[in-house]
């Protein structure tokens, strides 16, 4: 589904394009990308598939699932400190348990074994990628399972190299949206997203604290404030290009949720919240907050919202009006186990209408 309005008829969008001109006051780059091609990635509305790499009844093969049109995948993983490698599966800390293939070109993506690290993971949605450049921008959901451990050389910087390694330039990183800003916060709030159309074949990804993780009474540093020390190390250095992840506040609460970080130097690094749909929007919490200052939000668990609806098979027109209800409250992504309605998966709509 195409957005209703493009965001350069806006009338608002227009008129400020017109008075920078007047002023001769240049736009940051994505910005003025935005103004020209459309909505901005924090404009719109996507939807994704919760349990992409583990279905493997439903899908055989990741690109089975991209095939579907889906915006955003999740990926769970562990550090595995015996081999080194960052393991994909759902609850083996020491096994890879996914449909994800070592291909090395497309004609790969739906053939050989499975049950691949998340190098190879990347490297089929990479190859995926470039078989369909049109591609609406795909969020990736890190869930770390049970954290970072630097300890043993598996720390944010070793899965920042490994996600250059795979994914190479197909990354939109936070430097991206930085831009001349000096914090993310500003410049999310500034708008300095890049149009939806300009990301077309490229990858956002969120990293979001792990259930092992927060049920380990031993783990004091959880993913999100571990990655986010780690960006204000890089900004410090000169070196802030090297991420390419967006860190992720995870739970929906009311107001500012940033606020429960007592580092205050750490909450710019936070523009992208994850969290129950059911919470948000049937607990009272006033999302247009995030929609106002140009946060990405992406909503989990599409079904649970009142009146729930299926988990997995929901009638078209219900999960279809489920989808636009969320999209109205402000969700950027949208998170479901729908595997079979492909044609709601592939919904690109208007954010806040």
């Amino acid at each position: 589904m195409s957005f209703p309005r493009a965001a350069a008829n806006h009338p608002f969008r227009v008129l400020a394009v017109l008075l920078a001109a007047a002023v001769g006051v240049l736009l940051p780059g994505p910005r003025a990308a935005a103004a020209a091609g459309g909505p901005s990635l924090a404009e719109g509305t996507s939807v994704g598939i919760h349990n992409t790499y583990g279905d493997t009844a439903q899908f055989p093969f990741l690109a089975d699932a991209l095939d579907t049109g889906a915006s955003l995948i999740e990926l769970d993983t562990w550090v595995d400190p015996f081999t080194h490698e960052w393991k994909v599966s759902h609850a083996n800390p020491l096994g890879n348990k996914n449909n994800c293939v070592d291909a090395a070109g497309p004609a790969d993506l739906y053939r050989g074994g499975t049950n691949k690290d998340l190098g190879s993971c990347l490297d089929d949605l990479r190859i995926w990628l470039g078989a369909h450049p049109g591609h609406a921008p795909v969020m990736v959901k890190l869930e770390l399972k049970a954290g970072f451990d630097a300890t043993v050389g598996l720390g944010p910087a070793q899965l920042d190299a490994l996600v250059r390694t795979h994914l190479g330039g197909a990354v939109f990183r936070p430097a991206d949206l930085l831009g001349g800003y000096p914090s993310l916060d500003a410049a999310a709030r500034a708008g300095n997203w890049p149009s939806r159309a300009a990301l077309a074949g490229k990858v956002i990804l969120e990293a979001i604290p792990g259930t092992f993780e927060q049920s380990n009474p031993f783990d004091h540093l959880w993913t999100d404030t571990e990655y986010a020390q780690y960006l204000n190390g890089l900004q410090a250095a000169g070196a802030i290009g090297q991420a390419q992840i967006f860190p992720s506040v995870l739970g929906a609460a009311a107001g500012d949720p940033r606020t429960r970080y007592p580092d205050a130097s750490l909450r710019q690094w936070f523009v992208v919240f994850d969290g129950d749909a059911h919470a948000y929007v049937d607990g009272g919490v006033d999302t247009s907050w995030y929609d106002t200052n140009h946060y990405l939000l992406v909503m989990t668990d599409a079904q649970n919202v009142t009146p729930a609806l299926s988990d997995t098979a929901p009638a078209l027109a219900d999960a279809t009006a489920r989808v636009a209800r969320l999209a109205a409250a402000h969700a950027s992504f949208v998170s479901c186990d729908w595997t079979g309605l492909p044609a709601v998966l592939g919904e690109q709509l208007q954010r806040g209408q």
